[in-house]
């Protein structure tokens, strides 16, 4: 099916292209990517695991408080922390005190120290990894990562402007709506399924992939 359909659907419900256009997500170029620095990205990572299953505004108000606990989320410490800064951290009210979630800090650093050594920075990593194979991205995030299944990967990934979709439940519904989607989504059927969708719209349309992710969204009940 061609994305135009989906696009004058969203039109139609948010009432204008200019509606349309002002919910669509930045999208970083290679260069905003790289310069954003690797303390950026395990902030980003561990503020979307601790979003996930939780209201999200409780998150952000809180988050300052997380900046300061986990004092600026330098990599390099973190993913060779001391366990008994752990145990600290699972008493202090600044946080969300999940030990759970707190423990993943260490396993994510340690992640981007990895790509980081052999990229020069974990921006870097994520620069060259083309939006044509971000299911493979979403695989090797989670297999790198701690509790970077599901959607909390695609989340970081928007949140940090990479190039990406996200299968909300409106972007699922309205593939599998279309016969588009029939695998569960987020299993690596599901996300190849997906990722065939958005490469055939990007080739026939030139847009990003996080534009046409949120604008297929749009059809449906997104804000």
């Amino acid at each position: 099916m061609k994305f135009d359909h989906f696009y004058q659907l969203a039109i139609e419900r948010k009432g204008s292209k200019a509606a349309v256009r002002e919910r669509l997500p930045h999208v970083a170029n290679a260069r905003e990517l790289t310069e954003f620095g690797d303390d950026r990205y395990l902030a980003a990572l561990t503020k979307c695991v601790f979003r996930a299953g939780f209201v999200w505004r409780i998150i952000e108000n809180k988050w300052p408080g997380f900046e300061q606990a986990f004092s600026g989320f330098v990599p390099a410490y973190w993913q060779q922390v001391p366990p008994e800064r752990l145990e600290t951290l699972a008493r202090d009210e600044r946080i969300v005190r999940n030990m759970q979630k707190i423990a993943t800090v260490p396993r994510n650093a340690f992640m981007i120290m990895e790509a980081a050594e052999t990229h020069g920075s974990f921006g870097s990593f994520l620069a060259q990894w083309p939006s044509s194979d971000q299911a493979g991205l979403l695989l090797w995030l989670k297999k790198n990562g701690s509790r970077l299944g599901g959607a909390s990967a695609q989340y970081f990934l928007r949140m940090v402007g990479y190039d990406g979709f996200v299968l909300s439940a409106d972007v699922v519904t309205a593939l599998q709506n279309h016969n588009l989607m029939d695998a569960t989504p987020g299993t690596q059927k599901g996300l190849k399924q997906a990722q065939q969708v958005f490469n055939q719209w990007h080739q026939e349309t030139k847009l990003p992939y996080a534009h046409l992710s949120k604008i297929l969204s749009l059809t449906l009940d997104a804000r």
